[in-house]
């Protein structure tokens, strides 16, 4: 017999309920709860809660987890722990996307002449304003015609991606297509730093004779230390976890269009980063231009 005929049948014996409930170690709370079937406030709360929560994951294409969807709901008022939005995202079988082994696409040229450090892993957002250091990366996006390589070209102050190129190789004009537009797009005013790794296509002549020809500083990192570029590596380790599709794109075409959907659709816009007080680039330059 369950627990509910039980008691039902101890009361309409003249019996008492709360003795009844004793006996089977339950609350009169829970008896009455399960009686009337009625949800309780903190339920009902959950349950406004997951519709929310299945609402900003969803427009995040499936990528935010706990941290950034408790960050949307406290910006949209609403007031409640980051736990409980992580257990939440359990019970409805949500989750962020995870980071994925990187394949490497550096190739450090030995016999290149040397540059100076000039960020020393200093990546402040706001420490020299808009438009003032740069950095950039490379990595690859698998597709059913080969690789399609990405070049960034990042702000320092705003995280923003202010320019980008995608081809089918790893050549120098691939790296130099990506500052090109930046510089195009941006025209920065004074004479801005471009900090990168020690990969062959950034310390190659023709790299630097482009640089030269807007007014770009040049700066690399250590070989083989990760850290010297840490905001360009955390910037493609996003893309490739965030990026939709866990298999490869049926042709570069395709890949290309995600890539520009995501960048000046998703992350440059409405992505919101913890180091810019959970504000999205857009958000975090139109501060700083007020």
């Amino acid at each position: 017999m369950t627990l509910h005929p039980f008691i039902e049948a101890e009361k309409r014996g003249g019996h008492n309920v709360k003795r009844a409930c004793e006996l089977l170690k339950v609350s009169r709370a829970a008896f009455y709860a399960r009686r009337t079937a009625d949800p309780g406030p903190r339920a009902v709360r959950d349950a406004e809660l997951a519709e929310k929560i299945t609402e900003v994951h969803s427009a995040s294409r499936d990528s935010c987890g706990a941290p950034r969807i408790h960050a949307a709901l406290r910006r949209d008022g609403d007031r409640c722990g980051r736990r409980r939005i992580a257990r939440l995202m359990r019970q409805a079988g949500l989750e962020g996307r995870h980071r994925k082994r990187r394949h490497r696409t550096t190739i450090p040229d030995l016999q290149a002449a040397g540059r100076p450090d000039l960020v020393l892993r200093d990546f402040t957002p706001d420490r020299a304003g808009l438009d003032a250091r740069w950095c950039g990366d490379i990595t690859y996006i698998p597709t059913g015609e080969g690789r399609l390589y990405l070049a960034t070209v990042i702000d320092i102050a705003s995280r923003r991606v202010v320019g980008w190129a995608a081809a089918d190789h790893l050549r120098a004009e691939l790296v130099a297509d990506a500052l090109r537009t930046a510089c195009q797009t941006r025209r920065p005013s004074g004479t801005a730093l471009f900090h990168s790794d020690r990969g062959c296509q950034y310390t190659s002549r023709e790299f630097a004779i482009m640089a030269s020809e807007f007014g770009i500083r040049l700066s690399v990192g250590r070989t083989g230390q990760c850290w010297d570029n840490a905001l360009a590596e955390s910037f493609l380790a996003t893309l490739k976890r965030e990026l939709p599709g866990d298999r490869p794109w049926p042709s570069r075409a395709a890949a290309r269009t995600a890539i520009f959907e995501w960048i000046e659709g998703w992350y440059n816009i409405r992505r919101l980063h913890s180091s810019l007080g959970y504000r999205s680039p857009a958000e975090y330059e139109a501060a700083l231009a007020a």
